[in-house]
């Protein structure tokens, strides 16, 4: 009887897979509502897998004043906790642990990194008079795109609400080499309309982020997939 059983729900589940692939054209653009539905049922992983966007840019990524960073609040978050680091001085300290900095230090914490040569944060913030020190380390963060910037609200008189809004979902996303750019807006188990609202958030981060010297269409592809999902084109918008 249990042996039964299991391949009934073993044809059921392939069926169920069957569906999916016939629902799914690799050519087709959909709006994003159908789209992020669909991304959902393809995720194949047995974790709780990011969604990510990927903006292909009318860009010149080799020209630095056509380069794309910047920041954005997710109204939903990211469903990610991150680990922050905030290079501050002594009187600032209490405030940002208080804010939900995992790692705090100044002098201190510059010449741990310096000496070992190890990050174990996924973002980091600064106060501006502390950035000349960064200086010592800044190969070691730089190359791991760890380097705090004003662009992206990273270096700022505030750190403690830096560090607040990175916690609660802020996500800070630049172009690649190749002019795109990819940013990570949810997690599978989002409902669809959260997922929707934190891609219409990003999507109008990047179209105010537009270089003045880019030419042409700016935008021209948005795709959407789970993490190790295939990707699922968006209708212009």
């Amino acid at each position: 009887m249990g042996r039964r059983t299991t391949k009934i729900m073993t044809k059921k589940t392939k069926q169920k897979k069957e569906k999916v692939q016939v629902e799914w054209d690799r050519l087709k653009a959909y709006p994003i509502e159908e789209a992020l539905e669909l991304a959902k049922k393809l995720s194949k992983t047995k974790f709780d897998a990011s969604v990510e966007a990927h903006f292909r840019l009318g860009i010149d990524p080799k020209k630095g004043d056509q380069q794309i960073r910047t920041a954005v609040s997710l109204p939903h978050g990211t469903g990610k906790t991150i680990k922050v680091a905030a290079f501050v001085s002594a009187d600032k300290e209490k405030e940002v642990k208080a804010a939900g900095a995992d790692i705090v230090g100044g002098e201190d914490l510059i010449a741990e990194i310096k000496k070992t040569e190890k990050t174990d944060f996924a973002v980091a913030v600064a106060e501006p008079a502390i950035m000349k020190n960064l200086a010592q380390i800044a190969k070691i963060l730089g190359t791991r795109g760890l380097m705090p910037s004003p662009k992206n609200d990273t270096v700022t008189p505030n750190p403690a609400q830096a560090v607040a809004e990175l916690k609660k979902g802020k996500v800070s996303f630049k172009n690649d080499d190749t002019g795109n750019i990819h940013v990570v807006i949810g997690k599978v188990s989002f409902d669809t309309n959260k997922l929707v609202e934190n891609f219409n958030t990003i999507l109008e981060s990047i179209k105010k982020a537009k270089p003045a010297k880019s030419k042409g269409v700016f935008i021209k592809n948005i795709s959407i997939s789970s993490s190790m999902g295939p990707g699922l084109k968006i209708s212009n918008r």
